[in-house]
């Protein structure tokens, strides 16, 4: 029962406190790892079987040392023989490796600024969390591409820590987040990392693929709850969610456009350059600004269900 106490006080200082930036924050160092071991692994003029071997090995340090962490600060807890401070430790060593207060203050931001008008602005504070690129964005492309982000950012920001919290502590919570950040750092499929970042990549697709689609079955039962049009989200899970370029994105993606009813996906620029997304979802609903703060609903009332259940199933 103790895991699900500790996931739990996360998730309420997460809620309360919200993530604090520092250099010191355990993702931050994390990523200041991978950049130093990029610096000693990666040569571009390497072959790609090197690359991809280099690229591998950075994975495996990372991954060792983070585990090893998590390891370590268990040992730790475990001879001070407080169950409280065990508690009290984990769950703040968790609520840095989710981040549901983060997406939703993001989403909101962006959902004000359109409120007011402000579209300069909104172009640019929702240019900080997607990497399209979005001067040129009308309103209903920024309210796309929040939609599209907070719902993806829902399975690895959210439900895949938690998930690994609950099956494997605090070293699986902390490594997964060491995947996640491995991925987005160098699990691009361009020039520079195509090769070198393959394993993270892939590590990641596989990581994520029990999570995201667990998350979707969570947003339908959310919007039952919110009284969306959970149905629907069912439908185009099935229909759309293996559309997406990633196996695993879609299925967060296509169900929350399902819940309310519109449609994400269509033509996103990066570096001047089009780039087509498969549709998810039927566009019954124009999208609006509204469509923000259902999402940042569906994304806490899913998460709350989560830890309902683990609860149940702890007990």
């Amino acid at each position: 029962m103790s895991p699900i106490i500790s996931a739990v006080a996360a998730f309420l200082i997460d809620a309360l406190i919200g993530d604090p930036r520092s250099k010191f924050h355990p993702v931050v160092l994390i990523g200041n790892l991978i950049s130093l071991l990029e610096k000693f692994l990666r040569r571009d003029n390497d072959g790609y079987v090197k690359k991809i071997f280099m690229g591998g090995l950075l994975v495996s340090v990372v991954l060792l040392i983070s585990y090893g962490v998590g390891v370590a600060i268990l040992l730790l807890l475990n001879l001070t023989g407080s169950y409280t401070l065990k508690i009290f430790v984990e769950a703040v060593v968790l609520s840095f490796m989710i981040s549901p207060r983060s997406l939703a203050e993001a989403g909101r931001e962006i959902y004000f600024l359109l409120l007011n008008e402000n579209i300069f602005e909104a172009r640019k504070k929702v240019g900080w969390i997607v990497g399209r690129d979005t001067n040129h964005l009308n309103e209903a492309e920024i309210v796309r591409a929040t939609v599209e982000t907070v719902s993806e950012n829902t399975v690895d920001g959210i439900i895949s820590p938690l998930f690994f919290f609950a099956i494997g502590g605090l070293p699986l919570a902390i490594a997964y987040r060491a995947v996640n950040t491995m991925d987005s750092m160098i699990g691009y499929k361009n020039e520079k990392y195509f090769y070198f970042g393959r394993v993270a990549a892939r590590l990641d697709d596989v990581a994520n693929f029990i999570p995201a689609r667990i998350t979707a079955l969570l947003f339908i039962a959310a919007a039952l709850i919110l009284n969306l049009d959970f149905k629907n989200a069912f439908a185009m899970m099935k229909r759309d969610a293996s559309k997406h370029p990633s196996p695993n994105g879609g299925y967060a993606e296509a169900t929350v456009a399902g819940a309310l009813n519109i449609q994400l996906g269509g033509i996103n620029y990066y570096f001047g350059k089009p780039h087509f997304r498969a549709y998810m979802g039927d566009p019954i609903e124009p999208l609006n600004s509204n469509h923000i703060l259902l999402t940042i609903r569906l994304m806490y009332t899913a998460t709350i269900i989560f830890l309902c259940l683990a609860i149940i199933f702890s007990t």
